[in-house]
């Protein structure tokens, strides 16, 4: 579509999707509380996945909205440099593999989003999956801070396991994405590295042997939302340990060109620790690090426990963190891109990230602000500045 009538249409649906979300769409969601809008989305989602048809709508409606933009980084040709963050199409908890791996035999949609959100947003990573199932934790697990534009969770790593995401992934092959990303965490109060390196070898080898190929990994060695402590995962020792594991499986696909590795990390970090960290990186062949995961503060329901932090009141953190990481990429020519994520809402905060060399950027409190076609109206900030 070019001329008048392509560009009439797309400021119809970035005005509906800008202002019209922020102004009708968003009150009334958040007439309802953070846990109960999450747990709605949910099903949404799941129902969305099954309409014939929808998906085709939803990509012509993000087509309207934004053009394609093609950016390299972290050794991909990225369609877009906006990528929806892990832990929205991360798919439901299971108490056990058994378990997991029957719902997927009998048809349920254990991963809902995964045809809908990619369909609407672009480029996706799914996940995160751990080697084993994971339950997440009980209760109240979501909540927002509107004046900060920030959300916070303690969902717990919930997930179907590997095993059972391979599988589900795999009997959708033909319908997923054209271009998404797998993220692979590291199983909390797994403390051993040895034991560590084990289990991501063999969620590595589970998706590699699945046929699913995504156009990139996410190793994630940092995970707040869990009674976990992640600064144990994030030494350089047991990254180059960890991260070593899931390249020699990358590295052994054969007839292929290796799936690139990102690692992702935690915001808060020494700087010297990010510093040694992009020396393992580099050195043994990791294409991207994110900067980063959320932010472990006290839970707004009680200081017994650590919820992770996004949007506002990290963005600062992750910008610190990029500048740490893009700063040893400088000063020693590291071959290992900087993705920047936390507080990803509008052109300027991109534009923190990107005074630092970063290319690309993942998202997911800007969903909850802004509206499902965030990435275009982002786009569209961008390039009017630009001018």
């Amino acid at each position: 579509m070019t001329g008048w009538l392509g560009t009439g249409a797309r400021a119809a649906v970035l005005a509906l999707a800008g202002p019209g979300y922020e102004s009708l769409a968003r009150p009334l969601i958040f007439r309802l509380s953070a846990q109960q809008a999450h747990a709605g989305l949910l099903r949404v989602l799941r129902l969305a996945d099954t309409v014939p048809g929808l998906a085709r709508l939803l990509a012509a409606t993000r087509a309207l909205g934004a053009s394609l933009e093609p950016v390299q980084s972290g050794g991909v040709l990225l369609e877009s440099p906006y990528i929806v963050a892990a832990g929205l199409v991360k798919g439901d908890g299971f108490a056990g593999e058994d378990e997991a791996l029957a719902a997927v035999a009998r048809g349920r949609n254990i991963i809902p989003g995964w045809r809908s959100v990619p369909a609407l947003a672009g480029p996706v990573e799914f996940g995160s999956f751990t080697r084993w199932p994971r339950l997440g934790n009980a209760g109240v697990v979501v909540w927002r801070d509107a004046p900060t534009r920030s959300t916070q969770n303690r969902v717990g790593l919930r997930n179907p396991g590997v095993r059972a995401a391979a599988a589900f992934l795999a009997r959708h092959r033909d319908a997923l994405p054209r271009q998404f990303g797998i993220n692979i965490a590291v199983s909390p109060g797994v403390e051993a590295p040895e034991q560590q390196a084990q289990e991501v070898l063999e969620s590595f080898q589970v998706f590699a042997a699945s046929g699913v190929r995504p156009a990139w990994y996410t190793l994630n060695l940092s995970c707040p939302n869990t009674e976990d402590d992640p600064g144990s995962h994030q030494t350089a020792e047991q990254a180059r340990i960890v991260c070593g594991a899931a390249l020699d499986v990358l590295r052994a696909a054969r007839g292929t060109r290796p799936v690139p590795l990102w690692v992702k990390l935690s915001p808060g970090l020494a700087r010297e620790q990010y510093q040694a960290l992009m020396a393992v990186f580099a050195e043994l062949g990791v294409r991207a690090v994110i900067a980063t995961n959320t932010l472990a503060h006290p839970a707004p329901d009680s200081d017994d426990y650590l919820a992770g932090v996004g949007g506002g009141r990290l963005h600062a953190a992750a910008v610190e963190a990029a500048a740490a990481l893009a700063e040893a990429r400088s000063a020693h020519g590291y071959p290992v891109d900087v993705i920047g994520c936390g507080g990803i809402m509008d052109a300027a905060s991109c534009d923190a990230f990107a005074r630092h060399g970063v290319r690309a950027f993942q998202y997911w409190s800007a969903l909850v602000y802004r509206g499902p076609l965030v990435a275009a109206l982002m786009q569209r900030e961008r390039s009017e500045l630009r001018r």
